[in-house]
């Protein structure tokens, strides 16, 4: 019987040291996917994985993996004393490139929002660093069409290029942990990093037109929450909260409760928020700006500028008009994007990358 060469996948995290934000909680659901499959990978298409990531994660996909540890060094040298078929940076911001003798390069890139943030020397020096990781890459991946078209006239890059959407939790049945002093309100949610591209102070110019109604912001960061406490105390803003650090059973219990989820985004690659929210049929209410549009399509009501009237004239029309119909489409439009979908997809460019397959566009 003949012996099946395993072809080695090298998957960085790159200096990911926890799976609180966007990028991490991608990382956290590709590398889960593909490593609950490892067993599978290498019976059925001779494939073994090998995650790249700081020490203290090591482990964190489990036992059927196995395990590179990061080092500041690799940015300039790197050595695994493992030859890797493959390697795949899963975000264009890891500047670890892959052990010396590495096969293929793969990289996820998901966005270039230093194109619409960045001006002058700093929006040069962005855009030299993404032509320097294009220039040692085979393959490209990206999150949405609007970054594949971004990638394609920014970066002139004319090779292999797969849109793969990502995915979203489906957090509608998991575990909910009430927010004690919200019990028995109405609010409208945001949930995101609170960083200035998250246009969260248009929220609050909002709500001070819209004094009998409440918001509640949630993000990671005290210190970025304590800047928006302040910009609303300095408002006089009394409808406004903001939470720090929201578990995962709080969170969904915020998704379930709020009567509607705004996201008013200027620059995002994909935006997960939103199809988190729209799982619970919540009407979502967002920016008509980059990718989102094409993450929300029509089962999004969308702000097209930013005057606090405008805006809550878009709110106070979208939820006149969202019934229990409307709520079963919005959550009908949330399932297209699961993280299981993502995975296979990633597996199907890899085995074309290596040669046992052929990719195909991911819907």
């Amino acid at each position: 019987m003949k012996t099946r060469t395993l072809k080695r996948v090298g998957i960085s995290l790159g200096n990911l040291e926890g799976f609180v934000d966007g990028l991490g909680e991608f990382a956290r659901q590709i590398g889960q996917a593909l490593a609950d499959r490892a067993d599978n990978l290498r019976a059925d298409h001779g494939l073994e994985l090998y995650v790249h990531c700081m020490p203290a994660l090591a482990g964190c996909f489990g036992p059927g993996v196995h395990y590179l540890p990061v080092q500041r060094s690799q940015e300039w040298r790197h050595t695994a004393g493992v030859r890797l078929d493959l390697w795949h940076r899963l975000n264009q911001l890891n500047r670890y490139g892959p052990p010396g003798g590495t096969g293929l390069r793969l990289v996820t890139v998901h966005d270039l929002n230093y194109l619409y943030e960045k001006r002058g020397l700093s929006r040069l020096r962005h855009q030299w660093r993404m032509k320097q990781l294009l220039a040692r890459t085979d393959a490209v991946v990206t999150i949405t069409e609007h970054v594949a078209g971004d990638v394609r006239r920014e970066l002139n890059w004319r090779g292999p290029l797969q849109v793969i959407h990502n995915g979203a939790a489906d957090l509608s049945s998991a575990p909910q942990e009430a927010v004690a002093e919200l019990q028995g309100r109405k609010f409208f949610f945001h949930i995101s990093r609170m960083t200035a591209s998250k246009n969260v102070e248009s929220l609050l110019r909002m709500m001070q037109i819209w004094p009998d109604r409440h918001l509640v912001l949630a993000g990671p960061s005290a210190e970025t929450n304590a800047r928006l406490q302040a910009l609303a105390a300095e408002m006089k803003l009394q409808n406004v909260s903001v939470l720090t650090q929201v578990s995962q059973a709080k969170k969904a219990w915020l998704y379930a409760h709020c009567t509607a989820f705004f996201f008013p985004s200027i620059t995002e690659g994909f935006g997960l928020p939103p199809i988190e929210a729209m799982y619970f049929g919540k009407p979502t209410f967002l920016s008509d700006r980059t990718s989102l549009p094409e993450v929300g399509g029509d089962a999004a009501f969308y702000w097209h500028d930013f005057a606090p009237e405008s805006m809550r004239r878009v709110v106070e029309q979208g939820l006149a008009g969202h019934d229990e119909a409307r709520a079963q489409r919005v959550q009908l439009h949330a399932g297209r994007f699961s993280w299981p979908h993502a995975a296979q997809h990633y597996l199907q460019t890899y085995l074309a990358l290596l040669g046992q397959g052929v990719a195909g566009r991911a819907e």
